[in-house]
Formats: C-alpha cells, sequence, structure tokens
C-alpha cells in the first residue's frame, strides 16, 4: 500500500483518536461507521448470501485493525512529538522503532488473514472492488471534512 493512501487517513483517524473519550466525537465515529457500511453495500452489490458471510469478517477486521492503529500507534505518536524525540536515547529510539515495526507487521498479517478469508466467500474482483470503495469512502469522507472545516 503506498504511503500517499495510507498517510490521509491515518492523519484523519488519528485526529479523531484525541477526542475518544467525547460522546460527540462517538456519535461521529459511529455515524461514520454507518455511512461506511451503507456506501460499501450499495457499491460492492453483495448477494444476500455473500453479505452474511462478508460483514462479520470486515467488522472483525475492522475492529482489530482499529485498534492496532489507534491504540499502539497513538502510544507512539505520543513518544514521536518534538520534545519527547529530542530528548530520548538511541536505545530508547530503537525499541520504539522495533515496536512499532511488530505493530506493522501484526497489521500485515491480520489483512494477510482477512484476505485469506474473504476468499473463501467473494470472487476476486469484488475483494478489488471493495479496496477501491474503501479508498473512494475514505477520499470522500475526507473531502466532506475539509469542505466542513472551510465553511466553519
Amino acid at each position: 500500500m503506498k504511503i500517499k493512501n495510507i498517510l490521509p487517513i491515518l492523519l484523519f483517524l488519528t485526529s479523531f483518536s484525541f477526542y475518544a473519550q467525547n460522546e460527540k466525537t462517538n456519535e461521529k465515529l459511529e455515524k461514520i461507521k454507518a455511512y461506511k457500511v451503507s456506501f460499501l453495500t450499495a457499491d460492492l452489490e453483495l448477494t444476500s448470501a455473500e453479505a452474511e458471510k462478508f460483514w462479520p469478517i470486515y467488522n472483525t477486521y475492522d475492529d482489530k485493525q482499529y485498534k492496532l492503529r489507534h491504540e499502539k500507534m497513538k502510544t507512539y505518536l505520543r513518544k514521536l512529538n518534538d520534545d519527547n524525540i529530542n530528548s530520548i536515547s538511541e536505545k530508547e529510539a530503537a525499541i520504539l522503532l522495533s515496536q512499532i515495526e511488530n505493530t506493522n507487521r501484526e497489521l500485515y498479517l491480520l489483512k494477510k488473514n482477512y484476505i485469506s478469508s474473504l476468499q473463501k466467500i467473494l470472487p476476486a474482483k469484488k475483494i478489488l472492488k471493495l479496496k477501491k470503495s474503501e479508498n473512494d469512502f475514505n477520499r470522500k469522507l475526507l473531502k466532506q471534512y475539509r469542505d466542513k472545516a472551510g465553511k466553519n
């Protein structure tokens, strides 16, 4: 996956993590999740049999990758702010780098297992369409966010 595709998504999602305790943010995240389900359902044109098997796999994957990205990466990002990064030792930096690599490895294995599970229930073309649909959704969501931010 290209960094230019990942970076906007990470920036968008981490912006939500800073306010995770706020009920309004939780409501917004639920609305976004519902919007995403609606968007993907319409875009993928899943049969009822496919949808019945797809959504539990997708939701499990989505929850696990969210936790990995937001719980672990949030910890790393806190340690990487300008004040901390200049004051940590080389050994601490190496440990942090190793932790980031391990999380990236976990994300890779999670994605690999997810795709393997999807291949058992969906044709390859629909899996590729899912990837494209997720990217389209993220772009659309970021555009809405930017448009709304520009109006305020």
